[in-house]
């Protein structure tokens, strides 16, 4: 066994185990750190297939962006497990059907899907030299993406930073039930704005008791 084939026995291996760990996790955050360490390997095997477009992207988008999120929402969220945990095995034989007809599609496309392809190979002519040359899909890809899909990259640019700016306007509207205050309003607040003085007399006379109506 070379070394390419004992790294990818040892990426498949971690990926099974923080996959199953990813369903059978008790703590939320437990699970969202075995789907990180599943995604990597994921970005690992996409390395050993030559596919190092989707390795970055897997690495960048959901390791650097989507899991972290999920994390930081999932540690600010009071869940309550056992609330979470009631309708399990009401939903389990539901779950597992679906789950086993998926692990038996995967297996069928697995078993007689990709036999008989070849390795594939990103070929582009050199100008300066007029020989083909093979370049990396990643260089290939990017290529494309700003010579012959210009102008369809820089308007989904444009509308990705349209919803970006949308978003944040949204989050920093004013909202009427916030309860954030202005720090430059507590800098100039006087006491003489805060306290009141009140003059009360020293003394007052109790008040008469109040004489109870007598019974019929």
């Amino acid at each position: 066994m070379d070394a390419k084939t004992g790294f990818f026995y040892l990426f498949s291996v971690v990926l099974l185990y923080a996959a199953f760990r990813v369903i059978s996790a008790r703590n939320p955050v437990h699970a969202v750190l075995h789907l990180m360490l599943a995604f990597s390997q994921a970005a690992g095997l996409w390395l050993m297939l030559k596919a190092e477009f989707l390795a970055i992207a897997l690495v960048l988008v959901y390791l650097g962006a989507v899991m972290v999120l999920f994390l930081f929402v999932v540690m600010m969220l009071d869940v309550d497990i056992e609330q979470v945990r009631q309708g399990f095995w009401r939903h389990f034989p539901l779950a597992a059907s679906i789950g086993v007809l998926i692990a038996l599609e995967m297996a069928a496309v697995l078993m007689g899907g990709f036999r008989g392809i070849e390795e594939p190979k990103a070929a582009v002519l050199d100008a300066a030299a007029g020989q083909g040359a093979t370049l990396s899909n990643a260089k290939a890809l990017g290529q494309l993406m700003y010579t012959k899909y210009l102008y369809p990259v820089e308007i989904a640019a444009v509308i990705l930073l349209v919803a970006m700016i949308a978003a944040i306007a949204l989050t920093l509207r004013k909202r009427k039930d916030s309860k954030a205050i202005n720090p430059a309003l507590q800098v100039h607040v006087r006491a003489a704005d805060r306290l009141q003085l009140v003059k009360l007399e020293a003394t007052r006379a109790a008040p008469e008791p109040v004489a109870e109506e007598k019974q019929a």
